[in-house]
């Protein structure tokens, strides 16, 4: 059985599936090569799910330059996951290869194949660097969910590489390298044993907050077609206590709900193409909105299958969901109306040049006014114009996305991306100020969001959300150290035995008696 592993291993690792005599030139360099390129591509896996929070912005920017819609962000991850389990299960061989003793003669192939990998993460990092940088901060604020259970992983990961440690240490030869090898390793675990004291996580916590309340990016567009009404009517399901959306205005001065702006601002979400041959290229003022309500604005959520949530529907609902159109805002507002529900909402198209009384605020403000929804149930978030629509509808929440502005105007509502720091949150809501914060898809950020005490949050995902009864990430800090202190000292009796075990077979394994064991007590 152990000839047959052996066979395996050699014919895994370096394609030699009989007994191979030759030796490799630097076998332990291709083998610290093959561990450098394992940890650059899980970590690249781990910036892969991180930003998947906000992949439909990855999404979005190629079908601007492409004008076709494809899951671009999935095909990357699909490809860095299968790099990143290559490498793990090459780096696993070679590790057993150490275990039974056999030399490391990594094949040429493998050799291609892991400068190919370090290429690719290279290329996908620099490419983050430079087209979304602003990420970076998000995978900075996730360590503060996930740094409490990384710290358990790598006290694991420590304990089992520590036999290769012991090996090292007890077959090298010179003193100075024993030193080198021991003083390092204890250097690497003293870090990782003790980080715990430097790690802070809102979610390692007694005073849980409450739960932040849901507000429906451009409605449920998992479950829908974004900005439509069946979107909005799937967030009421949801408990949202306000709809986001985006208004623009028509060619006739009519406010509709639409994302996409300026040219081809149609293109993505409906069938003008089809509708309109020639005029897919236009802006909203070359349609009225007569026209844009005979767009279907649904099929391509079932084509496209933009979250991979459409197998979620009934037959009845993909059927509704085909047959969805651009609705006005009107008809938001009078559904608004009716299950008592806020709107906050952006304008696309707002031109501060022609004038307020010419402006989308005015048309849209004279939208709100003939709905008779309650002036308390508009979020007004556009800056522009700001003084004038308090002076008109003093009944508007104002919201605010620069914390600078809220404070000068002596605001109490900010709407800002969700990558603010848990420190910034906690003063803001000790200042009675409610914080709600987008996009928040993912329930590891819905979680540490939860636990800084964020008001609220915007989302795409709120199906998802409203059955959380508490985040996923809370731990209670005694529990926690007792987790910690457990797994630190666990950890240490088996690297201790570990230790004496490979002592033991180094002294064994020595011919002729030409150097003698000293006993550990006497050392």
């Amino acid at each position: 059985m152990i000839s047959i592993a052996k066979t395996c291993l050699r014919g895994i690792y370096g394609c030699h599936w009989n007994s191979d005599k030759t030796k490799q030139n630097r076998p332990s360099c291709w083998f610290s090569f093959l561990s450098f390129v394992s940890i650059l591509a899980l970590s690249w896996m781990y910036v892969c799910f991180i930003a998947f929070n906000d992949h439909t912005d990855v999404n979005d920017l190629f079908f601007k330059n492409l004008k076709r819609w494809v899951n671009w962000y999935m095909i990357v991850t699909i490809i860095s996951a299968v790099l990143a389990i290559y490498c793990l299960l090459l780096l696993v061989f070679g590790l057993l290869h150490l275990a039974i003793r056999e030399p490391l003669n990594l094949h040429w192939l493998h050799k291609v194949f892991l400068f190919w990998g370090l290429f690719t993460v290279t290329t996908l990092t620099t490419a983050f660097c430079i087209k979304w940088k602003e990420e970076w901060q998000t995978v900075r604020i996730s360590f503060q969910a996930t740094a409490p259970f990384l710290q358990l992983g790598a006290v694991v990961a420590l304990t089992l590489i520590s036999w290769l440690v012991f090996k090292s240490y007890h077959t090298a030869q010179k003193a100075a390298c024993k030193a080198f090898i021991m003083m390092t390793f204890l250097a690497v675990s003293t870090a990782v044993f003790l980080s715990p004291l430097a790690i802070c996580s809102p979610c390692i916590t007694n005073n849980l907050p409450p739960k932040p309340s849901l507000v429906g990016h451009r409605g449920a567009p998992m479950l829908a077609p974004e900005n439509t009404m069946m979107s909005f009517r799937k967030s009421v399901e949801c408990g949202v206590v306000a709809f986001e959306t985006d208004v623009q205005l028509s060619k006739d001065m009519k406010p509709f709900l639409m994302h996409d702006y300026d040219k081809n601002f149609l293109l993505r979400t409906t069938d003008v193409k089809k509708k309109f041959p020639g005029r897919d290229g236009g802006t909203h003022t070359n349609f009225t909105l007569q026209e844009l309500q005979t767009l279907n604005a649904g099929e391509w959520f079932l084509r496209t299958d933009p979250f991979k949530s459409v197998s979620l529907l009934s037959e009845e609902e993909k059927r509704e969901a085909e047959n969805q159109t651009v609705p006005s805002l009107s008809e938001l507002l009078d559904m608004a109306k009716q299950y008592n529900v806020s709107l906050i909402f952006d304008l696309k198209n707002e031109n501060t040049s022609t004038g307020f009384h010419n402006s989308d605020s005015y048309y849209t403000i004279d939208a709100i006014k003939q709905s008779g929804i309650s002036p308390d149930k508009i979020w007004w978030l556009p800056k522009e114009y700001r003084h004038n629509v308090r002076n008109i509808s003093p009944g508007y929440k104002q919201v605010y996305n620069v914390v600078s502005e809220l404070k000068e105007d002596g605001g109490s509502f900010l709407n800002m991306k969700y990558n603010m720091s848990t420190r910034e949150i906690i003063e803001l809501r000790k200042e009675n100020v409610s914080v709600n914060l987008w996009v928040v898809n993912e329930r590891w950020l819905f979680s540490l969001l939860w636990c800084s005490g964020a008001s609220s949050v915007t989302t795409n995902a709120c199906h998802i959300f409203k059955n959380m009864s508490k985040p996923d990430w809370h731990l209670e800090p005694n529990k926690y150290m007792g987790i910690w202190i457990s797994a630190d000292v666990i950890s240490l009796l088996l690297m201790f035995g570990l230790f004496l075990w490979q002592r033991r077979r180094n002294c064994v394994s020595r011919q002729n008696g030409e150097e003698r064991c000293i006993p550990l007590l006497n050392l």
